[in-house]
């Protein structure tokens, strides 16, 4: 009789063990997913940039200075990796665009052009959608967290090697500031 309460206890810690896991692998992956929609969305920013830089030249050929820390940015943008290098690079090139928008300002044919706004509502577009993904997936971080710290998800954690994601943040004071634009 003994040996079938030491069976089933077995079976049944194997079995939590077992969900457990799954459970961290599941949360691994929506972080991993999670990431994966914020590259996807800097990806088609950093592809939008340069339609925008060469729409602009033509009008601001004085300006060059400001499309230059654009593209600078935008590059650094494009190579950076890892959570928090991305968030920095990402920050410097909101900053840029920021600068950027003050100085189209004082165009006012360049603010007409039809090229030129659609391009801006698609990076606006694109804008609002790294907003969405940035908080889907520090979300999807902090659910994964909480998992790997709690208690007893952490001893399933600590054995099999789970490390606390990073979030994705902006470092700069200045860079939370959504830039200025006024037409």
């Amino acid at each position: 009789m003994a040996w079938i309460v030491v069976l089933v206890i077995v079976v049944v810690l194997g079995a939590w063990l077992m969900a457990m896991y799954n459970k961290l692998v599941r949360l691994r992956n929506a972080v991993k997913n999670a990431w994966s929609q914020i590259d996807v969305q800097l990806k088609r920013r950093h592809d939008l940039i340069p339609n925008l830089v060469e729409t602009v030249k033509g009008y601001m050929e004085h300006e060059r200075g400001t499309l230059e820390a654009v593209t600078k940015a935008r590059n650094l943008a494009a190579n950076a990796s890892g959570v928090n290098e991305q968030g920095k690079a990402e920050g410097q090139l909101q900053q840029a665009l920021s600068n950027f928008f003050v100085v189209v300002e004082q165009y006012p044919d360049l603010k007409a052009n039809s090229n030129f706004l659609s391009l801006q509502e698609e990076l606006t577009s694109t804008e609002n959608k790294i907003g969405f993904s940035r908080q889907a997936y520090n979300d999807g971080v902090m659910h994964f967290n909480n998992q790997i710290e709690m208690f007893p998800s952490n001893i399933v954690a600590g054995a099999f090697g789970f490390d606390r994601a990073e979030f994705f943040e902006i470092e700069e004071p200045t860079e939370r500031n959504a830039p200025k634009v006024s037409f």
